[in-house]
């Protein structure tokens, strides 16, 4: 069994994917789990975050997933103390300000949210990573910071410009 770890939720950050969907991810006091300190774990989405009852402020067991990827498995309810908040999903995009959607599908709502906006500089800069990372082009150097940089300057704003740039 993956094992596990008692910790608070500080709160609850949102965090806008290369396809616009917003994560909700948890702000963790920090805790040794399995070899690292955990100070952030996934939440996967609104629906997760509500069929689990978490809420800020709440004494909550991580595990790591596979052994890697740090995940809120459950609250501890015996642990509150009524001064822990729901968390209410933006309904504007954190990173550009649109308005966020709720993925429609078939039957009924989705899970996940959405910035709608192609333009959102996290979805740029999402998209551009992908494209650099080793499972795709295995462009070196250009990691996170890098891809950051060129967006937030406004040198690549497409992969296609990433083969325009020149050395100066």
């Amino acid at each position: 069994p993956a094992a596990q770890a008692e910790t608070r939720l500080r709160g609850i950050t949102i965090q806008v994917g290369r396809t616009g969907a917003l994560t909700p991810v948890a702000e963790l006091e920090p805790v040794f789990l399995a070899g690292s300190t955990v100070a952030r774990a996934t939440l996967h989405n609104e629906d997760e975050l509500r069929r689990k009852d978490i809420r800020i402020g709440d004494v909550v067991v991580i595990e790591k997933a596979g052994e890697v990827i740090p995940a809120v498995v459950r609250v501890v309810p015996e642990k509150r103390t009524g001064t822990e908040a729901a968390f209410t999903f933006p309904r504007e995009c954190p990173e550009c300000g649109t308005a966020t959607a709720k993925e429609s599908v078939v039957g009924g709502e989705g899970a996940v949210w959405r910035c709608p906006n192609p333009d959102c500089p996290a979805q740029i800069r999402g998209r551009i990573g992908h494209w650099c990372r080793r499972g795709a082009m295995d462009i070196e150097g250009a990691g996170d910071v890098l891809v950051s940089q060129l967006v937030q300057a406004g040198l690549v704003r497409d992969v296609s410009e990433l083969y325009r740039l020149k050395v100066e």
